[in-house]
C-alpha cells in the first residue's frame, strides 16, 4: 500500500525516528522519508513542529503529528486493517505505555551518557552504568510477564513496547563495542532472545542502523556536541 501524502521527517541515526518507520512497516504503509541533517533544523521541520522543533514528525496529508510514541499510537489507530500495535486489553496497554515512558525518561538517557563518554574516550560514568543495568534487569522481568512465553513483549508479533525499546538496540551494540555487556545471556536470557527476534523481523531489518556506521557517527558527532539523537 502506498501513501503518497505520508511523510516522515527524521534522520537514520535517530532511534525515535526508527519507531515511526517500524510502525508503518508493520502496517505495510508506504511513506516518503525526508532526511533531516542532524544539528540543522529545516524550515519544514520548524513549521511542522513549532513547539519542540525536533524530529520525528509524521506528516499525513497536511497534518503534522509529533513525538515518537504519539506517532506510533496515531499510526495504530489510523491504519486499523494492519496488525495491532497496542495491546487490546486496557491494563496491558497501560503497562506498555508505562514502560515506554520509563525508557525515554530514565533508561535511554543513561545509555546516551555512556555512549557519549565512550565517544569522548573517557570512562563511562558509574552512576549511568548502574542505572542502565538496573533498568535492563527490570525489562527482563517485564518481558517475562508481558510476553507470556512468546517471542515479543507484544506476544507473537512486535507491539508497542517492542518498538519503544527495540529502536535502541543499535545504540546498545555501539556501547557494547567498548566491553560493557548490557544484554547478557545469563542475566537477561529473555531479552537476548527477544533482541534477536526483533532485529530479524522484516519490519525492522531495513531501518536498523549498521553498528559500525552508527559508532562512527556517535564518535564524530555527539562527542563534540553532547546533543541527544532525537533533535
Amino acid at each position: 500500500m502506498a501513501e503518497s501524502d505520508l511523510k516522515i521527517l527524521g534522520a537514520w541515526q535517530s532511534p525515535l525516528v526508527m519507531r515511526t518507520r517500524i510502525a508503518l512497516n508493520i502496517k505495510c504503509v508506504g511513506y516518503q522519508f525526508l532526511e533531516e541533517k542532524v544539528g540543522v533544523k529545516s524550515d519544514l521541520l520548524i513549521k511542522s513542529n513549532p513547539v519542540y522543533k525536533k524530529f520525528p514528525v509524521l506528516i499525513h496529508g497536511d497534518k503534522p503529528i509529533c513525538e515518537s510514541l504519539v506517532i506510533v499510537q496515531y499510526i495504530d489507530e489510523t491504519w486499523t486493517s494492519g496488525p495491532s500495535i497496542l495491546p487490546s486489553d486496557a491494563y496491558d496497554r497501560a503497562t506498555a505505555r508505562f514502560w515506554a515512558v520509563y525508557i525515554d525518561d530514565k533508561w535511554f538517557p543513561a545509555l546516551f551518557e555512556i555512549a557519549k563518554a565512550q565517544a569522548e574516550e573517557a570512562e563511562a560514568e558509574a552512576e549511568a552504568v548502574k542505572q542502565l543495568l538496573a533498568g535492563t534487569a527490570l525489562f527482563e522481568e517485564a518481558f517475562q510477564k508481558c510476553s507470556k512465553g512468546k517471542a515479543f513483549f507484544g506476544g507473537d508479533s512486535i507491539g508497542f513496547l517492542d518498538i519503544a525499546l527495540g529502536c535502541f538496540l543499535a545504540w546498545l551494540r555501539v556501547v557494547e563495542l567498548n566491553g560493557l555487556t548490557i544484554l547478557d545471556a545469563e542475566k537477561t536470557p529473555g531479552l537476548v532472545g527477544w533482541a534477536e527476534n526483533f532485529c530479524a523481523d522484516s519490519a525492522v531489518k531495513e531501518v536498523m542502523p549498521e553498528t559500525g556506521k552508527l559508532a562512527k557517527f556517535v564518535k564524530g558527532r555527539y562527542a563534540k556536541t553532547g546533543a541527544p539523537p532525537s533533535t
